[in-house]
């Protein structure tokens, strides 16, 4: 059996005694965490945890009638990849929602808000740690926004005889996921509304209309 071999404490140039692995001698555990920066008992959290901050918070939003039917759906990443997945999602929600007074909906690892009126029910879907108040402003944003456009008659047969100033809208509002603007007023301004107590006048509403239909038809072709 060999002997225990003592070695010297080894001292570092100001005469101070070197602290081996597990920080012992001296100052006791932990002294070098704290010299470090790191309090004592404060809890580290794990890099997986921490979440990135994204542009992109909108993954989808649609309009649907008083049956559940899709009257318009704009989807902004892969979560639901096809019109079948889609479908079948905002029929769920529709199921879930459209009987309760609430205004927030958790969902398939999802945050959803939404609005009622008369024969349609509107929905902004984020990610499950989407800051809700953020989906509402953009939620608010649509509806205000719609109501100006449709002179306050928000409901099914005025939207789908306007759906080309909706989509339209809802591309000021969001593009690609990212919100571009949450002020109504903002929106109108970019539509070449006008911005006050009084009902739109036929000539806007067709520059609006007809400058949609060109946008789609020059997407078309290209």
């Amino acid at each position: 059996m060999q002997k225990a071999e003592a070695r010297p404490r080894q001292h570092d140039h100001l005469g101070n005694v070197a602290r081996g692995p597990g920080g012992g001698g001296g100052g006791g555990g932990g002294g070098a965490d704290r010299a470090a920066g790191v309090p004592a008992g404060a809890m580290e959290i794990p890099s997986g945890l921490l979440l990135e901050p994204s542009l992109y918070t909108i993954k989808a939003i649609f309009i649907l009638d008083s049956f559940g039917q899709r009257l318009l759906a704009k989807y902004y990443d892969n979560t639901f990849s096809s019109t079948k997945e889609q479908k079948s999602f905002e029929r769920n929600v529709f199921n879930k929602t459209h009987k309760t007074d609430s205004e927030i909906a958790f969902l398939e690892g999802l945050t959803i808000v939404y609005k009622s009126s008369i024969d349609l029910f509107f929905y902004v879907v984020g990610s499950s740690h989407e800051n809700e108040l953020m989906l509402m402003s953009v939620l608010s944003c649509l509806f205000e926004s719609l109501s100006h456009m449709l002179r306050k008659n928000v409901e099914k047969r005025t939207l789908v005889d306007n759906m080309d100033g909706v989509f339209l809208v809802v591309d000021e509002i969001v593009d690609g996921g990212v919100i571009m603007e949450s002020d109504s007023q903002q929106v109108i301004q970019k539509l070449n509304f006008r911005v006050d107590d009084s009902s739109l006048s036929e000539h806007s509403v067709t520059q609006v209309l007809q400058s949609a239909k060109e946008q789609i038809k020059w997407s078309l072709l290209k």
